[in-house]
């Protein structure tokens, strides 16, 4: 310990007989600034890193700002409410929000903007350098918009998972959302190659990328467009949450309250905020399109994924039933030490005495017992 300290205590300071640099002195002070280069280089460098974290919280604020501001028309066209009293919600330099209500066939709509740290400097030097070793990770600045279904209108809508994600995405979203675990990944002719197609059954995605969106638009050709490509990092529609349920009451219960659409683009730089507005539209209209029972599957496909409902409703059924055994075994060998504990304390010293040598004696025969058979 004193070895330690030593090592972390500075050097003393030893004032020199004979200074020829620049000195300044008031009365019985005296500063000589040749003495303090290295507090000097210290302040420098404090210095520099609040400038850099200043500007990055400036960056990340004029970015998020450009996008509330071009989102916000929009909004308003759909919504009564198109945001909160507080307009823009920072929960944090990094996470902002916007809650949207009023809407006909939609309960909200979150829009999250998730920016990088631009704030500090150091996780932005490693974000960097990791993105050198591992070449799947790529930070970008993320828009999500969650648009949860109104219950009543959730029930025209069939249950599915489906979802179209760019491929450098496939290695970590599965990860991130438990419903697209339910998904097979795989390929469609009417996508271009950089998109991939995540769908419970092939009808689904048939049922789907042949609906219009517009009487000249249809998903595969808004998907498809150069304007949609750069900013496109995923859209999904899910009856099922995005994380797996503790208890099969609540996944239950829950049901029509997780039917949505979940769209998520890399955020455009401030200037080119308004390029992404026309994927954002067509979101509204493909949940009109769900809110009105125009997605139509084969009676064959709807009684595959009831099926699949049961078996996790069965899983989670038989992990609570698991947890509960667990929990009861543990409690009474909870109750077990309790009472040997009451019945110990009860014993005289010489009592105790007797049951602790036998405890020890006990417990050398077990472990020699364990070294002979290991022999």
């Amino acid at each position: 310990m004193a070895s330690l300290l030593n090592f972390l205590t500075p050097p003393p300071f030893i004032q020199p007989e004979h200074y020829l640099g620049t000195q300044y002195t008031w009365n019985f002070l005296v500063f000589r600034p040749a003495l303090f280069k290295t507090q000097a280089c210290l302040l420098l460098a404090l210095l520099f890193y609040i400038a850099l974290a200043l500007y990055g919280k400036s960056a990340n604020a004029r970015k998020a700002n450009a996008m509330y501001t071009a989102l916000l028309p929009l909004l308003s066209h759909h919504f009564s409410a198109p945001t909160s009293s507080s307009g823009l919600i920072s929960d944090g330099p990094t996470d902002l929000f916007v809650f949207s209500t009023g809407r006909r066939a939609l309960a909200s709509l979150h829009s999250v903007f998730s920016l990088r740290p631009r704030q500090d400097p150091l996780q932005i030097l490693w974000q960097s350098l990791w993105g050198m070793y591992d070449l799947r990770y790529d930070p970008v600045d993320e828009l999500t918009l969650d648009f949860l279904l109104d219950p009543e209108t959730a029930a025209n809508a069939p249950d599915f998972v489906w979802a179209v994600v760019q491929k450098r995405e496939l290695s970590t979203i599965r990860d991130r959302r438990w419903d697209l675990t339910f998904t097979r990944t795989t390929e469609h002719p009417s996508l271009p190659p950089t998109l991939s197609l995540m769908s419970e059954f092939a009808d689904v995605s048939e049922a789907l990328l042949k609906l219009p969106l517009t009487p000249s638009t249809t998903l595969p050709t808004l998907l498809s467009s150069p304007k949609t490509l750069p900013y496109l990092r995923s859209l999904s529609i899910t009856d099922q949450p995005p994380e797996r349920p503790h208890t099969a009451s609540s996944y239950v219960t829950e049901k029509l309250k997780n039917k949505r659409v979940v769209l998520n683009l890399t955020l455009p730089d401030a200037a080119k905020a308004d390029e992404v507005l026309h994927i954002v539209d067509a979101a509204f209209v493909l949940v009109d399109i769900l809110a009105a029972g125009k997605v139509v599957l084969r009676p064959e496909t709807k009684t595959k994924i009831k099926k699949v409902r049961e078996d996790v409703v069965n899983d989670i059924k038989q992990e609570e039933v698991k947890e509960k055994k667990e929990e009861a075994a543990e409690g009474r060998k909870a109750a077990k030490r309790r009472a040997e504990d009451d019945k110990f304390a009860k014993l005289s010293a010489a009592e105790q005495k007797k049951v602790l040598e036998r405890n020890h004696k006990r417990a050398m025969r077990k472990s020699q017992g364990k070294v002979v058979r290991k022999s």
